[in-house]
């Protein structure tokens, strides 16, 4: 029995297409899956390379929708992939919602994520009025400065004088408390589900073309 007759899908044309199509669109997510799983980071991290990621796929979809496959090299050499990218766009789009809707909840707290993972770089007067002196005195201070660079975020918030710094030292422990360094709550999973499940959780159905698409 030769291989066309064990497995006839490997004749099929459109399901190599699609195939292919998967394989590529897995490899990115298995990209982000990784920076994902660092060790010691801080949410504001991870959101940083999941609002990364939702932006690379509006690009490959654009450029799907063009009939261009340049970041996708499996799909590149298959006869028929011009022919699907209509259906490959809409499989991209459908896995961009989703990330939307997995993550929306980051998007209510990016500004305190922001503000407690670089609070020298933060303009005092756009920041809430009860940090605004704070971020003033924590900004002029050198010894502060010498220690962000060199200390874990947690261990620097750790280090501020609770009298001078109360309220930076109060947000930053909602932060990290909120999400530890190894899991991000609120994931797929529950509050312990691993950054892995970002990718792992996202079945081939959910970005294959003629999947499910988005859940409700």
């Amino acid at each position: 029995m030769g291989k066309s007759e064990e497995f006839p899908e490997l004749s099929d044309t459109n399901w190599l297409c699609d195939f292919a199509f998967a394989v590529d669109i897995f490899s990115h997510m298995n990209e982000l899956n990784v920076k994902l799983q660092g060790k010691d980071q801080f949410a504001h991290d991870m959101y940083t390379n999941v609002r990364a990621f939702k932006s690379k796929l509006v690009l490959f979809s654009r450029q799907m929708s063009n009939k261009s496959f340049a970041h996708f090299p499996t799909l590149a050499v298959q006869k028929e992939a011009a022919r699907n990218a209509k259906k490959y766009c809409k499989s991209l789009d459908d896995l961009h919602r989703e990330f939307c809707r997995r993550f929306c909840d980051f998007e209510k707290i990016d500004k305190s994520l922001q503000l407690v993972s670089c609070p020298l770089s933060q303009d005092p007067e756009s920041a809430p009025q009860e940090l605004q002196l704070e971020l003033i005195d924590l900004q002029s201070d050198s010894v502060s400065k010498e220690k962000f660079k060199s200390l874990k975020l947690n261990d620097f918030y750790a280090s501020l004088n609770e009298t001078a710094f109360p309220n930076l030292r109060r947000t930053a422990q909602k932060m990290l408390v909120l999400f530890g360094s190894t899991y991000v709550c609120g994931l797929p999973g529950g509050p312990e589900a691993p950054p892995a499940y970002v990718s792992s959780g996202l079945l081939l159905s959910d970005v294959a073309p003629g999947g499910s698409g988005s859940k409700t």
